[in-house]
Order: structure tokens, then C-alpha cells, then sequence
């Protein structure tokens, strides 16, 4: 019998055709947030790290691209999603692995501790929209059960003291990220992402470390597009070739 995860899924490529995924036909589909939330975590090789709800693997795979030796674990609600995403990971041959569960129960196989966690959260609040007809595009746009504050809350409690989260979300709910983290993760960086230098940013990647007192550094803005609607070469070179975004100082990087 045909694997019915196989039969309702559909090959892409990310990083310049490099890396491939499997996504569901019909549904959610993968922009360039989850790469540029890749490119933004500053793993090292050795390091283990958790991605909270890790979709079909775009983001965890496009990292074990980048960064060999990492060891990285992804949780997934979505039974499909979290399939597609074991499948992916075996084609291109990464060492991913995928953990179904809630993060608001978090399974016992994700009890520990990492040196770093990251996440691209549902990025509209509960009851700001309709929900999708679609689950797993309901379930990638609109909060559900899980809100941003529980997010959060699952990160810290994976994180030792010093450990850092990373997670990119809509520009306009910085303030309520910013909250949330206030007195519990410090030594922050923001970076505001615009599609063109002449509008205002529709995403943020904010990155930080968990128990450290440190005031925020706003990094210069990254723009995306240039003026021809091409994607700028900045862009280009993570979402092609599949570059690091480095939002750190020398200090912090020396911390890692």
C-alpha cells in the first residue's frame, strides 16, 4: 500500500535547489521565514538544539546544512507535518530528529536540556482571524491552544542558564515578545527584516540568552528586496547559498 504522507506530498527546493523538502500538496507552504530563522541561529558544531514546532523540517534541515556536527531535534504536533519531515530529513541524508508531541505537555523524549532553542511560532494572536478550512495552514498561522506565551515558556524550560532562544515573528508583536522575555532572558538582539528599505518591517528575529541581564542591541535593518523587486544580495546569499545571518557581537559570540 502506498504511504498516504507520500501520496498528498510535494517536492521542493530550498537553498538554491540544495536542500530537499517534502510539504504537503494541499495546505501550508514554506516561505523564506524559516530560512532566514536557519541562518539566524548561531550553532556551533556539537551543540544540541530544539526547534519548537518544526513543521515539515525546513528550518532544522536548512541548519544541518549549514552547520555540520550539530544535533538537532525537532517537535512537531501535526502527525503529517512531522512525518514529511522524518521523510525529508532521510533524502537529503541530515540528522534530524522529529519528536511528535505538544509543547504544552512536553514529551518525555524532549525533557532535557539544549544548548540552544528556536522556533517560528503561529504568528497571529487567538481570535485575530478565521482559521483556515486547512489544518495544518490553520495550525502555522493562527495561535491555538499553545499562545505565544507558552512558546516561550517551552523554550526557557529547555534552555539552561545561558542557553539561547531564537525565533522570528511579525514585527508589530515585538512588544508582547520583548514582555514576555523581560527578566527572563537578557543580552538581546533584534533584527527587523523589510521587504524594501523604503517600508517598514513586517518581521523581527529576536535572539537571546536565557537568565542574563544584558540591555538589547537593534541591529541595522535587513533589507530583502532591492529596487527592482529582485531579492537583495544579502538575501540572496542566505536563501540561495545558505549563509549565516549573524546577529551577534564579537563578546557574544565569544560566549557561544
Amino acid at each position: 500500500m502506498a504511504d498516504c504522507a507520500t501520496e498528498a506530498a510535494r517536492e521542493s527546493r530550498l537553498l538554491g535547489g540544495r536542500l530537499r523538502l517534502l510539504q504537503p500538496d494541499a495546505g501550508y507552504r514554506v516561505a523564506i521565514d524559516p530560512v532566514l530563522l536557519a541562518a539566524a541561529v548561531p550553532a556551533q558544531p556539537g551543540q544540541s538544539l530544539l526547534e519548537l514546532g518544526c513543521g515539515s523540517g525546513a528550518a532544522s534541515l536548512c541548519l544541518l546544512a549549514r552547520v555540520g556536527g550539530a544535533q538537532v531535534t525537532g517537535l512537531e504536533l501535526n502527525s503529517e507535518m512531522a512525518t514529511l519531515a522524518r521523510r525529508s530529513a532521510e533524502m537529503n541524508a541530515l540528522p534530524l530528529s522529529v519528536v511528535e508531541g505538544d509543547l504544552l505537555r512536553l514529551p518525555d523524549q524532549v525533557a532535557g536540556r539544549y544548548d540552544q532553542v528556536f522556533m517560528n511560532p503561529p504568528y497571529l494572536a487567538a481570535g485575530a482571524a478565521s482559521p483556515s478550512s486547512q489544518p495544518t495552514r490553520a495550525a502555522a498561522n493562527l495561535e491555538g491552544a499553545a499562545r505565544l506565551s507558552h512558546w516561550i515558556d517551552a523554550a526557557l524550560s529547555r534552555l539552561p542558564r545561558g542557553g539561547r532562544l531564537t525565533l522570528i515573528h511579525r514585527a508589530d508583536r515585538i512588544g508582547e515578545i520583548l514582555a514576555l522575555l523581560h527578566g527572563r532572558a537578557g543580552d538581546l538582539a533584534v533584527l527587523p527584516l523589510r521587504a524594501y528599505a523604503d517600508r517598514p518591517a513586517k518581521r523581527v528575529i529576536v535572539t537571546g540568552r536565557k537568565d542574563k541581564g544584558k540591555p538589547l542591541t537593534l541591529l541595522p535593518d535587513f533589507i530583502l528586496h532591492d529596487d527592482g523587486g529582485c531579492y537583495s544580495s544579502a538575501a540572496q546569499r542566505v536563501l540561495r547559498q545558505g549563509e549565516a545571518i549573524d546577529l551577534l557581537t564579537p563578546a557574544q559570540r565569544s560566549s557561544l
